[in-house]
């Protein structure tokens, strides 16, 4: 083979090993809002005993006990998840209906985003990156997403109560790879580390950046784990690491 050959035939190589980043798939809570926080769950489980009819204590435990079935797709709506609690706690069947709106309100609610953030997003769509959501989500927050201000910046959601399995599990990372019709060397994952995500996602063959938790370090998040890799404030700082990433 000639010089001329071999050296193109390595350049093409290269585009190959390379290619240009061209999605960044980015955790919710604690990321894009905030993570809840030790009172606002504690105001959660009062309004649920509330509607329930029990102590906030009875609430409380009934929502730790069933994250697991929330969140990996055991419960696949929000009517089986207001059914579930209601069992769980022993309540009147009868309160469930109540229970699904309230559940529908509070995820519209915790689904709300900051303007900066909603700049940043936009910034980002507009230097001509596919963005996606990767979270670790109960069906009340997943059938309130389309009606949140967030969901128009993005070109997939995937949550995992759809998927059925929860963070690091490597089909939620498959799964948004897939929708977007991407490698995984063309996305970014971008997360606050629950979950063990950023690992995940680096084991999936992407890359990785943490941000600081959003709502600050009292968030809650299960399952984190540390992480020495590249780090960077919020979600708005994305843009100007991205220009110096593109490329790479």
């Amino acid at each position: 083979m000639s010089d001329v050959l071999l050296g193109t035939s390595l350049m093409r190589s290269s585009a190959v090993q390379t290619p240009r980043l061209t999605a960044v798939i980015l955790d919710l809570f604690g990321t894009l809002v905030e993570a809840p926080s030790t009172v606002e769950r504690s105001t959660a489980a009062h309004q649920f005993a509330e509607v329930l009819g029990v102590s906030s204590a009875a609430a409380d435990s009934a929502l730790s006990d069933s994250w697991q079935a929330r969140h990996d797709g055991q419960l696949r709506t929000t009517a089986e998840v207001a059914a579930h609690l209601v069992a769980r706690c022993s309540a009147p069947a009868s309160r469930a209906d109540e229970l699904e709106r309230l559940l529908a309100q509070l995820a519209h609610e915790r689904l709300q985003a900051d303007a900066t953030l909603l700049q940043a997003l936009k910034e980002l769509r507009h230097s001509g990156v596919m963005l996606a959501v990767l979270s670790d989500a109960s069906p009340d927050i997943a059938e309130a997403w389309s009606r949140s201000d967030l969901a128009s910046y993005f070109d997939a959601a995937v949550f995992s109560c759809r998927v059925g399995a929860v963070k690091p599990a490597p089909q939620l990372f498959a799964a948004v790879l897939g929708t977007l019709g991407l490698a995984p060397h063309q996305a970014l994952y971008c997360g606050d580390g629950g979950g063990d995500e950023l690992a995940g996602a680096e084991r999936a063959g992407m890359r990785a950046v943490r941000v600081e938790r959003r709502g600050g370090p009292h968030g809650l998040a299960f399952g984190e784990t540390a992480w020495a890799g590249r780090a960077i404030p919020e979600v708005e700082a994305l843009p100007s690491l991205l220009s110096t990433w593109r490329d790479r």
